[in-house]
């Protein structure tokens, strides 16, 4: 199943366009909190930035699958 990771908060939106390929939802889930991990590694100390924001997995027909806020997340 094709998942996509939307970074959303309540003023902004970042789309994912292109999406991955998963087996399931706990797949996708996982793929979720290795992208969450990469952001943590990239923006280290600055991840008070992030509040308000969260990274939603939805399927092809926009869908949401599940949400997890990102500062709950990185700290």
């Amino acid at each position: 199943m094709r998942c996509f990771f939307h970074l959303v908060s309540n003023h902004d939106e970042i789309i994912d366009n292109a999406g991955i390929e998963v087996q399931d939802l706990e797949s996708a889930k996982a793929q979720a909190q290795t992208a969450i991990e990469e952001l943590r590694a990239e923006i280290g100390t600055e991840a008070h930035d992030w509040s308000g924001w969260r990274l939603e997995i939805v399927c092809p027909l926009g869908t949401l699958l599940h949400s997890v806020q990102l500062t709950q997340s990185i700290h």
